[in-house]
């Protein structure tokens, strides 16, 4: 255990040096396989990663114990688990799977301390008549609500 708290104390450290980024998951496994997850306000860049593994790494001694050390970026397969995350991905995309199972697609427009903004775009009936009208609406989410949430890529 004392393994784990000191990666957790040096990776906070060098996350106060760097506020644009934050923590979004660190494993370490029997194997001490150590693999830390990192996003930020505007990316994470590949000299970021640099950074963080250096922080980590030069402040453990590999005599005392023997790791390895993986340090990347969340990537876009990657779902959001963090209302940073949602705020940093305002006018994109979403993908989102509830804890009731259903799917809704919409674009986030807005990100509250407990719950996001979609704007849902669909064609539906019309009321009177033949053919389809096109609707925009919004929908309110909890964060407590949602299972999965994935940024979508369209091409």
């Amino acid at each position: 255990m004392e393994f784990k708290n000191k990666i957790e104390r040096l990776l906070e450290d060098f996350l106060k040096n760097r506020e644009d980024l934050f923590l979004i998951d660190l494993k370490i496994s029997a194997n001490d396989d150590v693999t830390i997850i990192l996003d930020g306000d505007e990316g994470v860049t590949l000299q970021d990663c640099l950074d963080a593994s250096r922080a980590v790494e030069f402040n453990m001694d590999r005599e005392a114990h023997d790791f390895s050390l993986q340090v990347m970026s969340a990537g876009l397969s990657e779902p959001l688990s963090m209302p940073r995350q949602f705020k940093k991905n305002i006018g994109r995309s979403l993908d989102i799977l509830l804890q009731n199972d259903t799917r809704i697609e919409g674009e986030l427009t807005k990100v509250e301390e407990d719950s996001i903004t979609l704007l849902l775009r669909y064609r539906k009936p019309k009321e009177i008549g033949k053919g389809k009208i096109d609707v925009e609406e919004e929908k309110i989410i909890q964060f407590q609500d949602i299972k999965k949430a994935l940024v979508t890529i369209k091409f």
